[in-house]
């Protein structure tokens, strides 16, 4: 199902579900600020042991950003009540209010068969997490943000690190495949569209802010205006 930017976003409530233990407080405006480009963020709730001296940074963002704490107290050493907490309330949520995008806040890789049944019921997944996320749940995702490399300044990897990231070169090789025209030219808009059809990926988690701005960085790829319109093509590719 597919579910973003391109629709009328007003149309699409969203349920933003946060693992405090696993999620840094820091970050919360980022995340909101993202959901605000899909939707209204309708439920908002954050589980943890709130008397846990750790969750201190959470506690002083809740109220101001009108997040309800759920509280689970760890009653047995080594199980977490707040995973079995917040899958509960996420499956009560799918079967009883209207949401169409669910958000998870976490870096925990236990999430990623709640995220894979939640995308089985046709709804869309946004995850948040640090680059430490496991790329499991990263991957089980509609799209995933790392919150280390969202909204940061620093301009994006270099060319010859992408490269090595074979999984990187041959998506954004589909892409363009499934989308160039006779001469080998794709437009940008229709391979950014392909690839949010098929993966989680974002530019923004390798540093870019625009799928323009790494497709010039990567020397495997080209790009330039035509038309007025920005195309890429795969340098592989003969010029016809």
């Amino acid at each position: 199902m597919t579910i973003g930017k391109m629709q009328d976003s007003s149309l699409n409530n969203i349920a933003l579900f946060i693992d405090a233990d696993n999620a840094p407080a820091s970050k919360i405006q980022i995340v909101l600020s993202e959901l605000a480009t899909y939707g209204v963020v309708t439920i908002r709730r954050a589980y943890g042991n709130w008397k846990n001296p750790a969750l201190k940074s959470w506690e002083e963002i809740l109220h101001e950003a009108s997040i309800q704490p759920i509280q689970q107290f760890d009653l047995t050493k080594g199980k977490n009540a707040t995973d079995i907490a917040l899958t509960i309330d996420v499956m009560d949520t799918i079967y009883s209010k209207d949401v169409s995008i669910f958000c998870f806040m976490s870096s925990d890789c236990d999430f990623t068969p709640l995220v894979t049944r939640v995308i089985s019921e046709g709804k869309m997944v946004i995850g948040f997490g640090e680059s430490k996320t496991p790329s499991a749940f990263a991957n089980a995702c509609s799209k995933f943000l790392d919150l280390n490399k969202v909204g940061d300044k620093k301009i994006g990897s270099d060319s010859e690190s992408m490269k090595q990231d074979t999984k990187l070169i041959n998506l954004l090789r589909q892409a363009i495949n499934a989308s160039e025209e006779e001469d080998g030219w794709a437009s940008l808009a229709r391979v950014g569209s392909h690839i949010s059809n098929h993966s989680s990926f974002d530019q923004r988690n390798y540093g870019f802010k625009k799928l323009s701005d790494m497709f010039g960085t990567i020397d495997l790829f080209e790009v330039k205006k035509i038309s007025g319109q920005l195309m890429v093509r795969d340098r592989r590719r003969k010029s016809v």
